[in-house]
């Protein structure tokens, strides 16, 4: 716990279930979600995106027992609903998705059920006490809705994705994720539940340096550690590509935005998704009342959301050998 006293929130945990590519900064995502004191990271699912989804299958299990917890992983889609899929960017995040430190076969396996299915059933299991958060294609979210037409009643949901009021970073309008499968987007952001899009209008301008990350691996050796390693490649993409020296926090601002959501300016309005074309994977608002609307992230203290991310991620180390020291490991 981060305290003498625990506060309410740490005695009741809210619970998170993470939908992923990983991906370096995907990997920042769930790490900071397992150490969160305030999360109860409930599960994991797999799609394709940053890496084929078998590759990130086994990042997401070998990043559940880097955290030191028995985090179920259920493997999900491999392709988009109803496009071809775009080649993976393993000039991002590497070949193996953690940059160039080789691959490292977890110890568990994933759960036997479907990822779409594997989502069904735990927010069934905790109806309304669940957060689910995307940050890859929603590919698996879409091909849930198919399966329980009543989850948008159950479930709050997250999105890492969109480019609603700036530029996209696939190419001129498209951010990565809505753009690797715009159909499924369209879809569960058109579904009705209560969606958090965060997306390039906000996680553009939440960076972090290279001396934060080696200051993190100082203070956590082992999960910090990785990630400074893993960050490496990253950062060199962000030097190249980007003109400058760090990298955006993509994935990670998605979770800092449901444990800190008084750091973030929104406005709720229907979004349209463009499907076909060059402008396929778009996302802008549409008209007032056309449509289920969306919380769309426009502001960000970018100062506070970083300093949260180092702040948790600090106590990472302490909080997995809490964890092992109760069984949860």
């Amino acid at each position: 716990m981060s305290g003498v006293i625990p506060t309410p929130r740490e005695l009741h945990p809210r619970k998170l279930v993470i939908d992923t590519d990983p991906g370096v900064d995907d990997a920042m995502a769930v790490l900071y979600a397992a150490a969160h004191p305030e999360l109860e990271l409930i599960g994991l699912t797999s799609v394709f995106g940053n890496v084929p989804v078998a590759t990130a299958t086994r990042n997401a299990l070998w990043l559940g027992e880097l955290a030191g917890r028995r985090i179920p992983v259920a493997e999900g889609a491999a392709a988009p609903r109803m496009q071809e899929i775009r080649p993976h960017p393993d000039f991002v995040h590497g070949v193996e998705g953690f940059g160039n430190l080789p691959p490292v076969e977890p110890a568990g396996r994933p759960d036997p059920r479907p990822a779409a299915r594997f989502l069904c059933d735990l927010v069934s299991e905790h109806p309304g006490e669940i957060t689910l958060c995307a940050i890859g294609p929603l590919t698996n979210l879409a091909a849930a809705l198919e399966l329980d037409p009543n989850l948008p009643g159950k479930v709050a949901v997250a999105v890492m994705g969109g480019a609603v009021t700036c530029a996209g970073n696939v190419n001129a309008e498209a951010e990565a994720n809505i753009w690797n499968d715009p159909h499924a987007a369209a879809v569960v952001l058109a579904a009705g539940w209560p969606v958090t899009l965060v997306g390039l209008d906000v996680t553009t301008r939440v960076r972090c340096a290279p001396e934060e990350l080696a200051g993190l691996a100082r203070a956590a050796p082992v999960i910090g550690g990785f990630l400074n390693r893993a960050v490496q490649f990253y950062f060199e993409f962000h030097r190249a590509h980007h003109d400058f020296d760090g990298c955006h926090m993509h994935d990670p601002t998605a979770v800092v935005a449901i444990t800190d959501p008084d750091l973030f300016e929104t406005r709720t309005a229907p979004l349209e998704v463009a499907l076909e074309g060059d402008a396929a994977g778009r996302t802008r608002f549409g008209p007032a009342g056309s449509g289920p609307t969306v919380e769309v992230c426009l502001g960000v203290d970018e100062a506070a959301v970083r300093a949260r991310f180092l702040e948790v991620m600090a106590t990472a180390d302490a909080r997995r050998d809490w964890a092992a020291g109760r069984g949860l490991a």
